[in-house]
Protein backbone atom coordinates (compact mmCIF):
# COMPACT_ATOMS: atom_id res chain seq x y z
CA UNK A 1 0.00 0.00 0.00
CA UNK A 2 1.54 3.66 -0.74
CA UNK A 3 1.44 6.06 1.88
CA UNK A 4 -2.07 6.32 3.07
CA UNK A 5 -0.98 10.06 4.42
CA UNK A 6 -1.14 12.78 2.04
CA UNK A 7 1.63 14.19 0.50
CA UNK A 8 1.18 17.53 -1.23
CA UNK A 9 4.40 17.26 -3.38
CA UNK A 10 3.97 13.44 -4.10
CA UNK A 11 0.20 13.12 -4.67
CA UNK A 12 -0.78 9.22 -5.20
CA UNK A 13 -4.54 9.69 -5.25
CA UNK A 14 -6.61 9.19 -8.12
CA UNK A 15 -8.83 11.38 -9.67
CA UNK A 16 -12.01 10.28 -11.80
CA UNK A 17 -11.15 12.75 -14.64
CA UNK A 18 -8.26 15.20 -15.31
CA UNK A 19 -9.89 18.57 -14.37
CA UNK A 20 -10.41 17.31 -10.83
CA UNK A 21 -6.76 16.42 -10.45
CA UNK A 22 -5.92 20.05 -11.30
CA UNK A 23 -8.72 21.60 -8.70
CA UNK A 24 -6.21 19.68 -6.51
CA UNK A 25 -3.09 20.51 -7.99
CA UNK A 26 -4.38 24.24 -8.16
CA UNK A 27 -5.00 24.48 -4.76
CA UNK A 28 -1.77 23.14 -3.69
CA UNK A 29 0.29 25.30 -6.20
CA UNK A 30 -1.57 28.04 -4.53
CA UNK A 31 -0.34 27.61 -0.79
CA UNK A 32 2.55 26.06 -1.37
CA UNK A 33 3.42 29.33 -3.65
CA UNK A 34 2.29 31.42 -0.56
CA UNK A 35 4.01 29.41 1.56
CA UNK A 36 4.54 29.13 5.60
CA UNK A 37 5.80 32.25 6.20
CA UNK A 38 3.32 34.39 4.82
CA UNK A 39 0.36 31.74 5.88
CA UNK A 40 1.28 32.82 9.20
CA UNK A 41 1.73 36.06 8.92
CA UNK A 42 -2.11 36.18 7.54
CA UNK A 43 -2.85 34.00 11.06
CA UNK A 44 -1.70 36.33 13.41
CA UNK A 45 -2.66 39.26 11.90
CA UNK A 46 -6.13 37.71 11.40
CA UNK A 47 -5.92 38.96 7.85
CA UNK A 48 -9.36 37.68 6.22
CA UNK A 49 -8.42 35.41 3.17
CA UNK A 50 -9.40 37.43 -0.04
CA UNK A 51 -6.80 35.96 -1.97
CA UNK A 52 -7.60 32.66 -1.96
CA UNK A 53 -11.10 33.38 -2.01
CA UNK A 54 -9.79 34.83 -5.73
CA UNK A 55 -7.93 31.84 -6.36
CA UNK A 56 -11.27 30.18 -5.83
CA UNK A 57 -13.01 32.35 -8.16
CA UNK A 58 -10.16 32.76 -10.89
CA UNK A 59 -10.13 28.50 -11.27
CA UNK A 60 -14.38 28.05 -10.61
CA UNK A 61 -13.30 26.00 -7.96
CA UNK A 62 -16.62 26.39 -5.72
CA UNK A 63 -18.77 26.60 -8.85
CA UNK A 64 -17.30 22.91 -10.25
CA UNK A 65 -17.46 21.34 -6.46
CA UNK A 66 -20.66 22.66 -4.84
CA UNK A 67 -23.08 23.18 -7.98
CA UNK A 68 -24.98 19.68 -8.23
CA UNK A 69 -25.42 18.42 -11.79
CA UNK A 70 -28.32 19.95 -13.75
CA UNK A 71 -26.77 23.32 -12.65
CA UNK A 72 -24.24 25.19 -14.00
CA UNK A 73 -21.69 24.18 -16.75
CA UNK A 74 -21.55 20.68 -17.98
CA UNK A 75 -18.91 19.19 -15.72
CA UNK A 76 -20.06 20.79 -12.38
CA UNK A 77 -21.43 18.18 -10.07
CA UNK A 78 -21.91 17.50 -6.10
CA UNK A 79 -19.61 14.34 -5.52
CA UNK A 80 -18.57 14.08 -2.20
CA UNK A 81 -15.38 11.62 -3.55
CA UNK A 82 -13.55 15.26 -4.63
CA UNK A 83 -15.27 17.68 -2.33
CA UNK A 84 -13.40 15.86 0.85
CA UNK A 85 -10.26 15.46 -1.27
CA UNK A 86 -10.76 19.19 -1.55
CA UNK A 87 -11.44 19.37 2.13
CA UNK A 88 -8.56 17.05 3.05
CA UNK A 89 -6.18 19.53 1.12
CA UNK A 90 -7.66 23.05 2.97
CA UNK A 91 -7.45 21.20 6.66
CA UNK A 92 -3.55 20.37 6.00
CA UNK A 93 -3.04 24.30 5.11
CA UNK A 94 -4.80 25.85 7.62
CA UNK A 95 -8.59 25.27 8.67
CA UNK A 96 -9.35 28.77 7.59
CA UNK A 97 -9.73 27.96 4.20
CA UNK A 98 -11.53 25.18 4.97
CA UNK A 99 -14.24 27.06 7.04
CA UNK A 100 -14.98 29.81 4.40
CA UNK A 101 -15.39 26.39 1.77
CA UNK A 102 -17.39 24.35 4.07
CA UNK A 103 -19.84 26.94 5.66
CA UNK A 104 -20.87 28.04 1.98
CA UNK A 105 -21.64 24.33 1.57
CA UNK A 106 -23.98 24.65 3.97
CA UNK A 107 -25.70 27.63 3.03
CA UNK A 108 -26.10 25.73 -0.55
CA UNK A 109 -27.72 22.75 1.13
CA UNK A 110 -31.27 24.57 1.50
CA UNK A 111 -31.28 26.18 -1.42
CA UNK A 112 -30.59 22.43 -3.48
CA UNK A 113 -32.48 20.47 -1.21
CA UNK A 114 -35.38 23.17 -1.53
CA UNK A 115 -38.31 23.30 -3.81
CA UNK A 116 -37.52 26.93 -5.42
CA UNK A 117 -35.91 26.46 -8.37
CA UNK A 118 -35.30 30.24 -9.22
CA UNK A 119 -33.54 30.71 -5.94
CA UNK A 120 -31.07 27.71 -7.51
CA UNK A 121 -30.19 29.23 -10.78
CA UNK A 122 -29.65 32.70 -8.58
CA UNK A 123 -27.03 30.70 -6.54
CA UNK A 124 -25.96 29.12 -9.60
CA UNK A 125 -24.63 32.31 -10.72
CA UNK A 126 -23.52 33.67 -7.80
CA UNK A 127 -21.11 30.23 -7.70
CA UNK A 128 -19.94 31.30 -10.93
CA UNK A 129 -19.07 34.68 -9.83
CA UNK A 130 -17.07 33.67 -7.21
CA UNK A 131 -19.41 34.34 -3.95
CA UNK A 132 -19.26 33.01 -0.86
CA UNK A 133 -22.71 31.57 1.16
CA UNK A 134 -23.90 31.16 4.85
CA UNK A 135 -25.99 28.92 6.49
CA UNK A 136 -28.40 30.93 9.51
CA UNK A 137 -29.14 28.42 12.09
CA UNK A 138 -27.65 29.00 15.02
CA UNK A 139 -28.70 31.87 17.66
CA UNK A 140 -26.95 33.30 20.77
CA UNK A 141 -30.12 32.13 23.06
CA UNK A 142 -30.64 28.90 22.15
CA UNK A 143 -27.55 27.21 20.87
CA UNK A 144 -27.88 23.62 20.14
CA UNK A 145 -31.57 23.99 20.47
CA UNK A 146 -32.87 23.69 16.81
CA UNK A 147 -36.20 23.03 17.76
CA UNK A 148 -36.26 26.87 19.17
CA UNK A 149 -36.06 30.04 16.69
CA UNK A 150 -36.85 33.64 17.25
CA UNK A 151 -36.02 34.44 13.65
CA UNK A 152 -39.24 35.17 12.28
CA UNK A 153 -41.64 36.55 9.35
CA UNK A 154 -44.02 38.52 9.80
CA UNK A 155 -47.09 38.24 7.17
CA UNK A 156 -47.46 41.88 5.34
CA UNK A 157 -51.19 42.58 3.72
CA UNK A 158 -49.47 42.47 0.06
CA UNK A 159 -48.25 38.63 0.17
CA UNK A 160 -44.83 39.62 0.83
CA UNK A 161 -43.28 39.19 4.47
CA UNK A 162 -40.86 41.36 7.13
CA UNK A 163 -38.49 39.02 8.33
CA UNK A 164 -36.92 39.77 12.25
CA UNK A 165 -34.53 38.15 14.29
CA UNK A 166 -30.98 37.59 14.78
CA UNK A 167 -28.37 34.86 14.37
CA UNK A 168 -25.27 33.75 16.15
CA UNK A 169 -22.09 31.64 15.13
CA UNK A 170 -22.49 31.95 11.27
CA UNK A 171 -19.83 31.64 9.09
CA UNK A 172 -19.01 33.78 6.25
CA UNK A 173 -22.10 36.10 7.52
CA UNK A 174 -20.13 39.19 6.31
CA UNK A 175 -19.74 38.43 2.82
CA UNK A 176 -22.15 35.92 2.31
CA UNK A 177 -24.05 36.87 -0.92
CA UNK A 178 -26.89 34.58 0.25
CA UNK A 179 -27.80 33.58 3.54
CA UNK A 180 -29.93 30.75 3.90
CA UNK A 181 -31.78 31.65 7.15
CA UNK A 182 -33.88 29.39 9.30
CA UNK A 183 -36.72 30.68 11.10
CA UNK A 184 -40.72 30.45 11.76
CA UNK A 185 -43.86 31.66 10.03
CA UNK A 186 -44.99 34.45 13.14
CA UNK A 187 -48.67 33.14 12.49
CA UNK A 188 -48.86 29.50 12.16
CA UNK A 189 -45.36 28.76 13.46
CA UNK A 190 -44.37 26.81 11.26
CA UNK A 191 -40.58 26.12 10.07
CA UNK A 192 -39.19 28.40 7.07
CA UNK A 193 -35.74 28.61 4.98
CA UNK A 194 -35.40 32.16 3.50
CA UNK A 195 -32.49 33.66 1.58
CA UNK A 196 -30.93 36.83 2.56
CA UNK A 197 -27.96 38.91 1.51
CA UNK A 198 -25.55 40.35 3.71
CA UNK A 199 -25.15 43.41 1.89
CA UNK A 200 -28.77 44.53 1.94
CA UNK A 201 -29.38 47.93 4.31
CA UNK A 202 -31.69 45.51 6.21
CA UNK A 203 -29.06 43.08 7.38
CA UNK A 204 -26.85 44.47 10.26
CA UNK A 205 -23.53 42.52 10.40
CA UNK A 206 -23.74 43.37 14.54
CA UNK A 207 -19.59 41.70 14.97
CA UNK A 208 -17.59 38.91 14.50
CA UNK A 209 -17.37 36.83 17.46
CA UNK A 210 -14.55 34.95 17.08
CA UNK A 211 -10.35 36.66 17.11
CA UNK A 212 -9.04 34.89 13.88
CA UNK A 213 -9.06 34.94 10.11
CA UNK A 214 -12.84 33.75 9.62
CA UNK A 215 -15.74 35.52 10.39
CA UNK A 216 -17.78 34.11 12.40
CA UNK A 217 -20.85 36.53 12.74
CA UNK A 218 -23.68 37.79 14.66
CA UNK A 219 -26.09 39.41 12.44
CA UNK A 220 -29.61 40.88 12.57
CA UNK A 221 -32.72 41.50 10.62
CA UNK A 222 -34.46 44.64 10.51
CA UNK A 223 -37.90 44.49 8.81
CA UNK A 224 -35.71 42.60 6.15
CA UNK A 225 -38.17 42.63 3.34
CA UNK A 226 -39.03 38.61 1.72
CA UNK A 227 -40.72 37.57 -1.21
CA UNK A 228 -41.79 34.30 -2.58
CA UNK A 229 -38.99 34.41 -4.51
CA UNK A 230 -36.66 34.19 -1.36
CA UNK A 231 -38.48 31.80 0.25
CA UNK A 232 -36.48 28.07 0.13
CA UNK A 233 -38.97 26.11 1.76
CA UNK A 234 -42.08 25.77 4.42
CA UNK A 235 -43.07 23.47 7.32
CA UNK A 236 -41.59 19.99 7.54
CA UNK A 237 -39.58 19.91 4.28
CA UNK A 238 -37.62 23.10 5.73
CA UNK A 239 -37.28 20.88 8.76
CA UNK A 240 -36.05 18.19 7.43
CA UNK A 241 -33.69 20.50 4.69
CA UNK A 242 -32.18 21.82 7.75
CA UNK A 243 -31.45 18.21 9.19
CA UNK A 244 -30.26 16.92 5.43
CA UNK A 245 -28.15 19.77 5.01
CA UNK A 246 -26.19 18.72 8.37
CA UNK A 247 -25.84 15.34 6.81
CA UNK A 248 -24.64 16.66 3.87
CA UNK A 249 -21.53 18.77 5.27
CA UNK A 250 -21.00 17.70 8.31
CA UNK A 251 -19.46 14.22 6.93
CA UNK A 252 -16.36 17.19 6.09
CA UNK A 253 -15.42 18.02 9.76
CA UNK A 254 -13.95 14.73 9.79
CA UNK A 255 -11.97 15.27 6.35
CA UNK A 256 -10.59 18.61 7.73
CA UNK A 257 -9.18 17.06 10.96
CA UNK A 258 -7.37 14.57 8.71
CA UNK A 259 -5.71 17.17 6.85
CA UNK A 260 -4.12 19.22 9.85
CA UNK A 261 -3.05 15.97 11.52
CA UNK A 262 -1.22 15.05 8.40
CA UNK A 263 0.61 17.99 8.05
CA UNK A 264 1.00 17.89 11.73
CA UNK A 265 2.55 14.76 11.27
CA UNK A 266 5.25 15.70 9.10
CA UNK A 267 6.17 18.50 11.43
CA UNK A 268 6.19 16.63 14.23
CA UNK A 269 8.00 13.66 12.77
CA UNK A 270 11.06 15.99 10.83
CA UNK A 271 11.61 17.92 14.59
CA UNK A 272 12.01 15.27 16.40
CA UNK A 273 14.46 12.99 13.66
CA UNK A 274 16.93 16.14 13.68
CA UNK A 275 17.19 16.62 17.27
CA UNK A 276 20.02 15.05 18.95
CA UNK A 277 19.81 15.15 22.76
CA UNK A 278 21.75 12.53 25.03
CA UNK A 279 23.93 11.08 22.14
CA UNK A 280 20.82 10.12 20.22
CA UNK A 281 18.35 11.23 17.84
CA UNK A 282 14.59 12.25 19.78
CA UNK A 283 13.13 9.17 16.90
CA UNK A 284 15.28 6.53 18.72
CA UNK A 285 13.78 7.34 22.30
CA UNK A 286 11.34 4.17 23.49
CA UNK A 287 8.10 6.81 24.23
CA UNK A 288 8.87 8.94 21.29
CA UNK A 289 8.58 5.94 19.30
CA UNK A 290 5.43 4.54 20.75
CA UNK A 291 3.78 8.10 20.11
CA UNK A 292 4.98 8.24 16.87
CA UNK A 293 3.36 4.96 15.97
CA UNK A 294 -0.23 5.50 17.97
CA UNK A 295 -0.21 8.62 15.92
CA UNK A 296 0.13 7.07 12.93
CA UNK A 297 -1.81 4.72 13.06
CA UNK A 298 -4.81 6.53 14.68
CA UNK A 299 -4.70 8.66 11.74
CA UNK A 300 -4.35 6.21 9.46
CA UNK A 301 -7.64 4.33 11.08
CA UNK A 302 -8.46 8.08 10.94
CA UNK A 303 -8.28 7.94 6.72
CA UNK A 304 -9.61 4.26 6.24
CA UNK A 305 -13.11 4.94 7.91
CA UNK A 306 -13.29 8.38 6.23
CA UNK A 307 -13.08 6.87 2.94
CA UNK A 308 -14.88 4.08 3.43
CA UNK A 309 -17.90 5.86 4.91
CA UNK A 310 -17.63 8.11 1.59
CA UNK A 311 -18.25 5.19 -0.14
CA UNK A 312 -21.64 4.39 1.73
CA UNK A 313 -22.66 8.17 1.17
CA UNK A 314 -22.14 8.51 -2.48
CA UNK A 315 -24.07 5.01 -2.64
CA UNK A 316 -26.86 5.72 -0.65
CA UNK A 317 -30.45 5.39 -1.41
CA UNK A 318 -34.36 5.24 -0.10
CA UNK A 319 -33.38 1.60 0.62
CA UNK A 320 -29.65 2.00 2.14
CA UNK A 321 -29.09 4.56 4.28
CA UNK A 322 -26.41 2.84 6.17
CA UNK A 323 -24.38 6.62 5.37
CA UNK A 324 -26.63 8.14 8.45
CA UNK A 325 -24.49 5.93 11.11
CA UNK A 326 -20.94 6.33 9.23
CA UNK A 327 -21.64 10.19 8.69
CA UNK A 328 -22.11 11.44 12.14
CA UNK A 329 -18.98 8.73 12.86
CA UNK A 330 -16.78 10.73 10.33
CA UNK A 331 -17.92 14.23 12.28
CA UNK A 332 -17.90 12.94 15.35
CA UNK A 333 -15.56 10.11 16.19
CA UNK A 334 -12.70 11.09 13.09
CA UNK A 335 -12.83 14.45 14.63
CA UNK A 336 -12.03 13.35 18.34
CA UNK A 337 -9.21 10.76 17.26
CA UNK A 338 -7.96 14.03 15.27
CA UNK A 339 -7.80 15.57 18.97
CA UNK A 340 -6.21 12.52 20.26
CA UNK A 341 -3.54 12.61 17.52
CA UNK A 342 -2.49 15.83 17.77
CA UNK A 343 -2.06 15.39 21.54
CA UNK A 344 0.15 12.44 20.99
CA UNK A 345 2.17 14.47 18.67
CA UNK A 346 2.45 17.59 20.95
CA UNK A 347 3.99 15.38 23.16
CA UNK A 348 6.62 14.61 20.27
CA UNK A 349 7.47 18.26 18.95
CA UNK A 350 7.22 19.89 22.75
CA UNK A 351 7.92 22.86 23.25
CA UNK A 352 8.22 23.67 19.58
CA UNK A 353 4.45 23.37 19.25
CA UNK A 354 4.22 26.77 20.40
CA UNK A 355 6.04 28.37 18.30
CA UNK A 356 4.64 30.99 16.30
CA UNK A 357 6.42 29.88 13.14
CA UNK A 358 5.12 26.46 12.93
CA UNK A 359 2.26 24.68 11.38
CA UNK A 360 1.96 23.08 14.73
CA UNK A 361 1.19 26.07 16.30
CA UNK A 362 -2.13 26.57 13.96
CA UNK A 363 -3.20 22.64 14.62
CA UNK A 364 -3.33 22.14 17.79
CA UNK A 365 -5.69 25.66 18.00
CA UNK A 366 -7.91 24.50 15.30
CA UNK A 367 -7.97 20.42 15.99
CA UNK A 368 -10.57 21.22 19.07
CA UNK A 369 -13.16 23.43 17.08
CA UNK A 370 -14.20 20.38 14.22
CA UNK A 371 -15.89 18.17 17.34
CA UNK A 372 -17.88 21.18 18.40
CA UNK A 373 -18.68 22.41 14.90
CA UNK A 374 -22.40 20.91 13.06
CA UNK A 375 -23.61 19.34 16.26
CA UNK A 376 -21.76 19.14 19.65
CA UNK A 377 -19.93 15.11 19.82
CA UNK A 378 -22.56 14.60 22.62
CA UNK A 379 -25.63 15.79 20.04
CA UNK A 380 -23.96 12.93 17.12
CA UNK A 381 -23.56 10.23 19.87
CA UNK A 382 -26.96 10.09 20.63
CA UNK A 383 -28.09 10.24 16.99
CA UNK A 384 -25.84 7.15 16.57
CA UNK A 385 -27.03 5.58 19.42
CA UNK A 386 -30.49 5.32 18.06
CA UNK A 387 -28.82 2.78 15.39
CA UNK A 388 -27.11 0.14 18.07
CA UNK A 389 -29.80 -2.05 18.45
CA UNK A 390 -30.17 -2.97 14.54
CA UNK A 391 -27.18 -2.57 13.72
CA UNK A 392 -25.97 -5.40 16.27
CA UNK A 393 -29.57 -7.39 16.46
CA UNK A 394 -31.47 -7.07 13.28
CA UNK A 395 -28.72 -7.07 10.29
CA UNK A 396 -30.43 -6.69 6.54
CA UNK A 397 -29.31 -8.34 3.11
CA UNK A 398 -27.42 -5.25 1.00
CA UNK A 399 -25.24 -5.65 -2.19
CA UNK A 400 -21.54 -5.06 -1.60
CA UNK A 401 -20.72 -1.54 -2.22
CA UNK A 402 -18.17 -0.95 -4.50
CA UNK A 403 -15.25 2.03 -3.69
CA UNK A 404 -16.85 5.63 -5.00
CA UNK A 405 -14.05 7.16 -6.63
CA UNK A 406 -16.20 7.85 -9.92
CA UNK A 407 -17.37 11.01 -11.70
CA UNK A 408 -20.92 11.10 -10.78
CA UNK A 409 -23.32 13.51 -8.99
CA UNK A 410 -24.68 11.91 -5.57
CA UNK A 411 -28.54 13.21 -6.67
CA UNK A 412 -29.72 11.36 -3.74
CA UNK A 413 -27.77 13.33 -1.25
CA UNK A 414 -30.81 16.17 -2.49
CA UNK A 415 -33.74 13.75 -2.44
CA UNK A 416 -33.07 12.23 1.39
CA UNK A 417 -36.63 12.76 1.86
CA UNK A 418 -37.94 12.89 5.74
CA UNK A 419 -35.61 12.49 8.54
CA UNK A 420 -37.64 10.61 10.69
CA UNK A 421 -37.66 6.70 11.78
CA UNK A 422 -33.80 6.35 12.57
CA UNK A 423 -34.33 3.55 14.32
CA UNK A 424 -35.48 1.57 11.84
CA UNK A 425 -32.89 1.70 9.48
CA UNK A 426 -30.97 -1.31 9.22
CA UNK A 427 -27.19 -2.44 8.45
CA UNK A 428 -25.14 -5.71 6.78
CA UNK A 429 -23.83 -7.86 9.48
CA UNK A 430 -20.71 -6.60 10.72
CA UNK A 431 -19.57 -9.98 11.81
CA UNK A 432 -18.91 -10.32 7.63
CA UNK A 433 -16.19 -8.11 7.95
CA UNK A 434 -14.32 -8.79 11.24
CA UNK A 435 -14.39 -12.64 10.34
CA UNK A 436 -13.17 -12.08 6.87
CA UNK A 437 -9.54 -11.93 8.66
CA UNK A 438 -7.36 -13.82 10.94
CA UNK A 439 -5.30 -11.25 12.63
CA UNK A 440 -4.51 -11.53 16.30
CA UNK A 441 -5.16 -7.90 18.05
CA UNK A 442 -8.89 -8.09 15.36
CA UNK A 443 -9.50 -11.49 17.03
CA UNK A 444 -9.04 -9.82 20.31
CA UNK A 445 -11.49 -7.06 19.63
CA UNK A 446 -13.95 -10.01 18.33
CA UNK A 447 -13.72 -11.01 22.11
CA UNK A 448 -14.40 -7.92 23.66
CA UNK A 449 -17.37 -7.21 20.99
CA UNK A 450 -18.64 -10.56 22.28
CA UNK A 451 -18.92 -9.50 25.78
CA UNK A 452 -20.07 -6.27 24.50
CA UNK A 453 -23.31 -7.98 23.16
CA UNK A 454 -23.95 -9.41 26.05
CA UNK A 455 -23.77 -6.49 28.27
CA UNK A 456 -26.02 -5.06 26.05
CA UNK A 457 -28.49 -7.94 26.38
CA UNK A 458 -28.14 -7.79 30.31
CA UNK A 459 -28.72 -4.64 30.15
CA UNK A 460 -32.36 -4.61 28.96
CA UNK A 461 -34.41 -4.06 32.31
CA UNK A 462 -32.36 -0.73 33.25
CA UNK A 463 -31.48 1.13 29.70
CA UNK A 464 -34.41 3.24 29.88
CA UNK A 465 -33.41 4.20 33.52
CA UNK A 466 -29.48 4.05 32.53
CA UNK A 467 -30.17 6.53 29.25
CA UNK A 468 -31.56 9.40 31.12
CA UNK A 469 -27.47 9.38 32.53
CA UNK A 470 -26.18 11.49 29.70
CA UNK A 471 -22.80 10.53 30.34
CA UNK A 472 -23.87 6.71 31.17
CA UNK A 473 -25.09 7.15 27.24
CA UNK A 474 -21.92 8.86 25.98
CA UNK A 475 -19.49 5.80 26.85
CA UNK A 476 -21.78 3.55 26.00
CA UNK A 477 -21.83 5.58 22.16
CA UNK A 478 -17.59 5.10 22.42
CA UNK A 479 -18.01 1.13 22.83
CA UNK A 480 -20.69 1.26 19.97
CA UNK A 481 -19.03 3.27 17.50
CA UNK A 482 -15.51 1.00 18.26
CA UNK A 483 -17.34 -1.41 16.79
CA UNK A 484 -18.56 0.36 13.72
CA UNK A 485 -15.17 1.74 12.99
CA UNK A 486 -13.31 -0.77 13.09
CA UNK A 487 -16.06 -2.59 10.56
CA UNK A 488 -15.11 -0.43 7.94
CA UNK A 489 -11.50 -0.13 8.37
CA UNK A 490 -11.04 -3.96 7.72
CA UNK A 491 -13.72 -3.18 4.88
CA UNK A 492 -11.56 -0.59 3.39
CA UNK A 493 -7.90 -2.56 3.83
CA UNK A 494 -8.76 -5.23 1.38
CA UNK A 495 -9.73 -2.19 -1.06
CA UNK A 496 -6.81 -0.53 -0.45
CA UNK A 497 -4.52 -3.47 0.06
CA UNK A 498 -3.64 -2.51 3.03
CA UNK A 499 -0.89 -4.70 5.45
CA UNK A 500 -2.16 -6.91 8.25
CA UNK A 501 0.93 -5.99 10.09
CA UNK A 502 -0.59 -2.34 10.28
CA UNK A 503 -4.16 -3.77 11.06
CA UNK A 504 -2.50 -5.45 13.87
CA UNK A 505 -1.18 -2.48 14.64
CA UNK A 506 -4.29 -0.22 14.64
CA UNK A 507 -6.28 -2.98 16.52
CA UNK A 508 -3.60 -2.58 19.29
CA UNK A 509 -5.15 0.86 19.98
CA UNK A 510 -8.51 -0.25 19.23
CA UNK A 511 -8.27 -3.20 22.07
CA UNK A 512 -6.79 -0.68 24.36
CA UNK A 513 -9.86 2.22 23.69
CA UNK A 514 -12.31 -0.40 24.14
CA UNK A 515 -11.13 -1.47 27.37
CA UNK A 516 -10.71 1.92 28.80
CA UNK A 517 -14.53 2.93 27.90
CA UNK A 518 -14.90 -0.56 29.76
CA UNK A 519 -13.44 0.31 32.78
CA UNK A 520 -15.06 3.93 32.82
CA UNK A 521 -18.62 2.42 32.85
CA UNK A 522 -17.56 -0.06 35.21
CA UNK A 523 -16.66 2.75 37.44
CA UNK A 524 -20.13 4.52 36.52
CA UNK A 525 -22.72 4.69 39.92
CA UNK A 526 -25.56 3.69 38.03
CA UNK A 527 -23.65 0.53 36.59
CA UNK A 528 -25.26 -2.79 37.66
CA UNK A 529 -23.44 -5.23 39.35
CA UNK A 530 -23.92 -7.87 36.27
CA UNK A 531 -22.61 -5.01 33.56
CA UNK A 532 -19.89 -4.21 36.10
CA UNK A 533 -18.84 -7.90 35.78
CA UNK A 534 -19.23 -7.71 32.26
CA UNK A 535 -17.15 -4.94 31.93
CA UNK A 536 -14.24 -6.35 33.78
CA UNK A 537 -14.62 -9.33 31.07
CA UNK A 538 -14.09 -6.51 28.24
CA UNK A 539 -10.63 -5.53 29.76
CA UNK A 540 -8.24 -7.12 27.67
CA UNK A 541 -4.20 -6.54 26.95
CA UNK A 542 -3.20 -6.33 22.93
CA UNK A 543 -1.64 -9.06 21.69
CA UNK A 544 2.38 -7.87 21.30
CA UNK A 545 4.36 -8.52 18.74
CA UNK A 546 8.00 -6.96 19.04
CA UNK A 547 8.86 -8.00 15.39
CA UNK A 548 6.05 -6.46 14.23
CA UNK A 549 5.45 -3.08 15.77
CA UNK A 550 9.76 -2.40 14.94
CA UNK A 551 8.79 -3.39 11.18
CA UNK A 552 5.84 -0.76 11.50
CA UNK A 553 7.93 2.04 13.02
CA UNK A 554 10.60 1.83 10.20
CA UNK A 555 8.39 1.32 7.24
CA UNK A 556 5.91 3.20 7.96
CA UNK A 557 6.40 6.01 10.92
CA UNK A 558 10.09 6.27 10.54
CA UNK A 559 10.25 6.40 6.55
CA UNK A 560 8.20 9.50 6.73
CA UNK A 561 11.16 11.41 7.65
CA UNK A 562 11.55 14.25 5.43
CA UNK A 563 8.81 13.05 3.23
CA UNK A 564 7.07 16.41 3.33
CA UNK A 565 8.36 20.13 4.39
CA UNK A 566 5.71 23.20 3.42
CA UNK A 567 7.75 25.98 0.95
CA UNK A 568 8.86 28.94 3.42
Amino acid sequence: MENILLNPKKIVATYADEETRQIMLKTIDFFEGRGLKKMKDDFHACRWYSEFLDFMKENQIMAKLLTPSGFGDSSSRWDTSRITDFAEILGFYGLTYWYTFQVSALGLGPVFLGSNTEAKHRATGLLKKGSIFAFGLSEKEHGADIYSSDMMLYPNPDGTYRANGDKYYIGNGNEAAMVSTFGKMADSGEYVFFAVDSKHPKYECVKNIINNQDYVAEFALHDYPITEADILERGQKAWDDMLNTINICKFNLGWASIGICEHAFYESINHAAHRRLFNSYVTEFTHIKQLLTDAYCRLAAMKLFALRATDYMRSASENDKRYLLYNPMVKMKVSTQGEEVINLLWDVIAAKGFEKDTYFENAATDIRALPKLEGTVHVNMALIIKFMPNYFFNPGQFPDIPQRRDAANDAFLFNQGPTKGLGKIQFHDYTIAYDSVDIPNVNVFKEQIAVFKDFMMASMATMKEQSADIDFLLNLGELFTLVAYGQLILENSKIYGVDDDLIDQIFDFMVRDMSKFALIIYGKPITSEKQQELCLKMLRRPVVNGMRYERIYREYVHALVDAYRMND
